[in-house]
């Protein structure tokens, strides 16, 4: 749990003197501007005299939210990140400023250990402060089961921005932000973004671009594109930062993968009472920022060409990016039920994943998990602690066969979960909704129904591998193969060129490497998809070397 003292930090005079050769000293009168609601990329702002004020724009008006004095800096973590800055800076008593311009605040985080410990402390905690006590500039008004407003929400999660969400129908203070805005129900859904911005009915790519989540331009270049921000992904683009490449990282939702979704992983190094999915996300992706990585979401790719001696990216948007090297991360989508119809259930009462954002929408209601997976597992503990009832539905005779007995042991002895073995379901029900489901033994034929308005599925995965080029060598699943998994005629079909075979990463195309769920043969774990993330960035290493060479 963060706490107040954890967000600010007071630099000593002899440290204000050092910082001040990354930055210019500015003299203010009270009330001046100092950085405004909406800017993109804000400078770093520390206090030297008199002090700065922060305000913001909530659901209850304009409020002062804070305020630095000597020693003390303003900001979140979009000084880091280049994303948008939704509160406001001014200058509360006459006094001075050092201010860091944010290429230059960029080069110190990534120069100097001591400041950028305690840069990405405070800001990293006054995100998690204001996710815990709910306060947000942000905000959604819209249907609890339109699936717009879920697909909206679910971009600020797993994002980590702080945002309120507000059905039409609960209460006046919807209401009133939406007469104030002169806003209609057939409007909605609406983000509000601090008194700068309101979007309506927008799509997540458009949230994001006015959120800063994506602030790649066209024709980007690096040593590393990494395609995929799971944890395999993350991890290649934390390894290969710190050690002097240039990094693009890419993710069709968010940071975090199918990882992300999980709301506790106890069995990860490290973390002995465990870690959400989706902070060992925020923390890998600030990790990342922190050695100068670039990260956008969501962003697809569609498809990859050879140019010349490196690659062209090609996005579904239209952009273009180029690399010597390429890191394929993007992992597996849990599958569909084969229902007809299915489609229109989802965001609607059907669900990918299990995170406080599903659980609020599910208390004290009855619940079905589909799936013996660990993150089937993890899922069910975590809802039950919400709903009234949690039904596991799976096909296999017993969890044991692909569950970690942990988890196992905790769904047997959890009184709110009933566990159903040998069980497919059969059919969906409900008009504006979900409103129940129709389950069949696969050994007995008997069928049982149950009123669940909420279906969690986590099925078995196929891997995200339709952008990639169809000479690229594959399983007879899709999944892509790697270094001795290559027969060598398979490398001849390919066009393998070079003198040598494929790293233990490295796909048929030379300096294209595959990690992670993607994987042939992989270990379907967080822990392995890290520890293919930081080795891989040994091969690029040597292959751009031998390349660099000739």
């Amino acid at each position: 749990m963060v706490s107040r003292s954890d967000v600010n930090h007071t630099f000593s005079d002899a440290e204000l003197d050092e910082l001040c050769a990354f930055g210019t000293v500015e003299s203010h009168r009270a009330g001046d501007l100092l950085v405004a609601e909406g800017t993109m990329a804000p400078d770093c702002i520390i206090t030297l005299s008199g002090h700065t004020d922060i305000f913001a724009s909530t659901d209850e008006g304009r409020k002062r939210v804070g305020w630095m004095e000597r020693g003390q800096f303003a900001g979140d973590l979009s000084v880091l990140t280049g994303q948008r800055h939704l509160s406001r800076v001014e200058m509360g008593a006459d006094g001075e400023i050092l201010r860091i311009k944010h290429a230059d605040f960029q080069r110190l985080i990534a120069g100097n250990s001591h400041y950028s410990d305690i840069f990405v402390r405070v800001l990293s905690a006054r995100r998690e402060f204001s996710n815990q006590r709910g306060f947000a500039v942000t905000i959604v008004i819209g249907a609890a089961l339109d699936r717009s407003v879920y697909a909206l929400r679910d971009l600020l999660a797993k994002h980590g921005v702080a945002h309120r969400w507000f059905d039409p129908a609960d209460g006046p203070v919807p209401a009133h932000l939406l007469a104030e805005r002169d806003i209609s129900e057939d409007q909605l859904p609406v983000v509000i973004l601090g008194a700068a911005d309101m979007l309506v009915q927008p799509t997540p790519e458009q949230l994001a671009a006015a959120l800063g989540l994506d602030l790649l331009p066209d024709g980007a270049t690096a040593d590393v594109l990494v395609v995929g921000s799971g944890p395999g992904g993350l991890a290649a683009a934390v390894y290969a930062a710190s050690e002097g490449l240039t990094v693009i990282a890419l993710d069709a939702l968010a940071p975090g993968g199918q990882a992300g979704t999980s709301s506790k992983i106890e069995n990860y190094l490290g973390f002995p009472t465990g870690i959400s999915g989706n902070e060992l996300a925020r923390r890998a992706t600030v990790q990342a920022q922190k050695f100068g990585a670039r990260i956008a979401a969501p962003v697809r790719a569609a498809s990859i060409v050879r140019d010349e001696d490196a690659y062209c990216l090609h996005l579904a948007d239209g952009r273009k990016l180029r690399s010597r090297a390429v890191v394929v991360a993007s992992g597996a989508q849990y599958q569909r039920l084969p229902i007809v119809g299915i489609e229109a259930y989802e965001g609607r009462g059907i669900y990918y994943g299990a995170t406080p954002m599903e659980a609020q929408l599910c208390g004290n209601a009855e619940v079905t998990v589909v799936g013996s997976g660990n993150s089937a597992g993890q899922g069910a503990i975590y809802l039950a602690s919400v709903a009234k009832k949690v039904y596991v539905i799976f096909r296999r005779k017993s969890l044991r066969e692909t569950m970690s007995e942990y988890l196992v042991r905790r769904l047997e002895d959890h009184p709110n979960i009933e566990i159903i073995p040998s069980t497919d379901v059969i059919a969906l029900h409900g008009e504006d909704g979900l409103a129940g489901l129709t389950y069949r033994g696969r050994e007995t034929g008997e069928e049982g129904h149950c009123d669940c308005r909420f279906l969690f599925l986590f099925l078995g995965a196929s891997p995200n591998t339709g952008w990639l080029p169809k000479e690229m060598v594959c399983d007879e699943r899709g999944f892509v193969k790697t270094g001795a998994d290559i027969a060598p005629m398979e490398l001849v079909k390919a066009g393998w060129s070079l003198d040598r075979m494929p790293s233990r990463y490295e796909t048929s195309w030379p300096r294209i490497y595959a990690i992670g769920d993607v994987r042939k043969g992989s270990v379907k774990r967080v822990a392995s998809s890290v520890g293919e993330g930081s080795v891989v960035v040994s091969d690029i290493h040597q292959a751009l070397a031998e390349v660099a060479a000739t």
